[in-house]
């Protein structure tokens, strides 16, 4: 596997179909995801986000269509695709019994590489969980324990992550702790590809959102640009009154490293 060119994009999908009997899931799915970006693919339940990700994973054969991921296709290519991508799904796959350390090097472990100990050390510091390094992940709390799902799925440094729904079921301190740990993936140049039904979600994280509705990419922009597709908002001068979220946040404080148990 060679290194790939940086102006060419992470991930290319053009005229993506996908049917599963007479349900044409993906009808011509097309777009880019530039290197080290966040890219939201946002959608209703059904709307086939999931099948893309399977699809680009090289867990799913598409009907139709081609795609690459790191410059390699993902039909033609499997393995190379899989070499550069990591999936966390909606669900955070760690083990309950062991301590959050030893789920990392595990990992590392199963993947024969060097000094395992010092890539979980440097995992929990990088994700804010090295005073809950020694404890069973049975006491972490949801946040927590997503986070430690997406260190696990960088051990290796693949240079494309797939999060599929990643904050599903969390509650909303635990959705900001998720945000931050991915916004400093492609701040370290990690390209991130992420599935949200949570307009907020999109809005908070990504550098371009594409709305995936009835099997079809229906817009693709930025946020800035998206917002453009309305009438100007009418401007009246009121009191602003602080949201739920500032309500729960002062209540419950910022604790972004989210030592406290469930």
């Amino acid at each position: 596997m060679t290194a790939r060119p940086t102006s060419e994009p992470a991930i290319q999908v053009q005229g993506l179909e996908k049917s599963y009997q007479k349900l044409h899931v993906l009808r011509g799915v097309d777009f880019d995801v530039a290197r080290g970006s966040i890219f939201a693919l946002l959608g209703s339940n059904g709307a086939g986000k999931t099948t893309v990700v399977k699809i680009l994973a090289t867990l799913l054969k598409a009907d139709a269509g081609m795609a690459s991921v790191d410059g390699f296709d993902v039909a033609r290519q499997p393995a190379d695709v899989r070499e550069s991508i990591s999936l966390t799904g909606q669900f955070a796959a760690v083990d309950e019994i062991l301590s959050g350390r030893e789920n990392l090097v595990l990992i590392a472990q199963l993947r024969h590489l060097k000094d395992p100990g010092r890539i979980a050390d440097d995992l929990l510091e990088r994700f804010g969980l090295t005073d809950a390094a020694a404890r069973r992940v049975s006491t972490y709390s949801g946040g927590m324990r997503r986070r430690l799902d997406i260190a696990m799925s960088l051990i290796g440094n693949p240079p494309v992550i797939f999060l599929d729904e990643p904050t599903t079921g969390l509650d909303p301190q635990a959705r900001i702790e998720v945000w931050n740990s991915v916004k400093k993936l492609a701040g370290q140049g990690t390209t991130v590809l992420l599935t949200t039904q949570y307009l907020d979600e999109a809005e908070q994280l990504a550098d371009r959102i594409a709305i995936l509705h009835k099997g079809r990419i229906i817009v693709n922009d930025t946020l800035a640009e998206l917002k453009k597709l309305l009438p100007p908002a009418k401007v009246e001068y009121i009191e602003k009154q602080p949201t739920l979220e500032d309500v729960f946040l002062a209540l419950v404080g910022e604790d972004s490293n989210g030592s406290a148990e469930n």
